[in-house]
């Protein structure tokens, strides 16, 4: 049978094989553009992740400008003809600022450096080679400790002067402390020196002492059960006092003179309770100023450095 193609199928047939071809290419361009867009997909959070790393960084590197701070270094002093180092028992930082200038009027040209801590500390830099010219004690058995060591120039340990113990509180009082009874009270906060402070030494003997003729061993044990700390300075215990952080402290007569008036409340004790601390002063064998030295201790025991000590709540020898 013949095929009869007519020149209007002819074009039908070119029409559909062109439609076909057009298809095909079509659905090409197409599949090559979903292939290249995916990439730059995947790639968008890569590149938006690269600067993560910046802020970990910044934050480790601002971690030690908030870490703790060096503590201050003790201060260390050396050999100098114009001034004579001090060893100086804490107690007497009041005073110190009176007596430094006063010395130097005195004698012009020479000045003192005042290294002022709790004896038993002072006692021990000696003891591990701290350079002084001269050893101010708050107890005598620091000092002959030291004497008997061998650490002073022979013939110059003195008794410079002597001081009290009394109980202050913050000027508002908030325990409502009239009397030494009520430190037995439950809830009241007492500061006092550790036992081998001078000051500490000196509270214990003076807590006996009431307890013996006064109050009773009850009353002290409660006193003490009331301590809530022990410092290693008398003028740290002040301190507590004047902060409000404890209701009432053990200290020196001196301190609460020196201080500014309206700092504390205070309760005396009696005499003959009280305990007699007595201070003393030597020139140190290892000083190489012995002579501006002895005019320091001169100076301290006379009419002028002892008016000063008066002047700051301390007795005389």
């Amino acid at each position: 049978m013949k095929d009869n193609l007519t020149p209007a199928r002819l074009a039908l047939i070119s029409m559909v094989i062109g439609l076909l071809m057009i298809a095909a290419l079509f659905a090409g361009c197409t599949q090559s553009t979903t292939s290249t867009t995916t990439p730059s997909a995947i790639a968008t959070p890569a590149a938006e992740a690269t600067p993560a790393p910046t802020p970990a960084a910044t934050t480790a590197t601002a971690v030690p400008t908030t870490v703790a701070t060096t503590a201050t270094p003790a201060p260390t002093f050396t050999p100098s003809q114009s001034n004579v180092v001090a060893f100086t028992a804490a107690s007497l930082t009041g005073a110190s600022k009176t007596i430094g200038p006063s010395f130097t009027a005195a004698y012009p040209g020479t000045t003192v450096s005042f290294d002022l801590d709790g004896t038993q500390n002072l006692k021990a830099q000696v003891e591990n080679g701290a350079y002084a010219d001269v050893f101010i004690s708050a107890s005598n058995a620091y000092t002959n400790t030291l004497n008997t060591e061998g650490y002073f120039v022979p013939g110059t340990v003195k008794t410079l002067t002597t001081n009290y113990i009394i109980v202050i509180l913050p000027a508002s009082n908030p325990a409502n402390i009239q009397s030494l009874a009520d430190l037995a009270k439950p809830g009241v906060k007492i500061a006092m020196e550790a036992k081998n402070v001078p000051a500490g030494t000196a509270t214990l003997a003076v807590l006996n002492n009431l307890a013996n003729d006064t109050y009773s061993q009850s009353w002290m044990n409660q006193t003490l059960a009331n301590v809530v700390t022990y410092e290693t300075s008398e003028p740290a215990v002040a301190t507590k006092v004047s902060l409000g952080e404890v209701d009432a402290g053990f200290v020196y007569q001196s301190t609460a003179t020196a201080a500014p008036s309206g700092t504390y409340q205070s309760i005396t004790i009696p005499r003959k309770d009280n305990y007699l601390q007595t201070y003393t002063i030597g020139i140190l064998k290892e000083s190489k100023n012995q002579a501006q030295a002895g005019w320091f201790e001169q100076y301290m025991l006379s009419s002028a450095g002892q008016n000063i000590l008066a002047q700051y709540g301390f007795t005389a020898p």
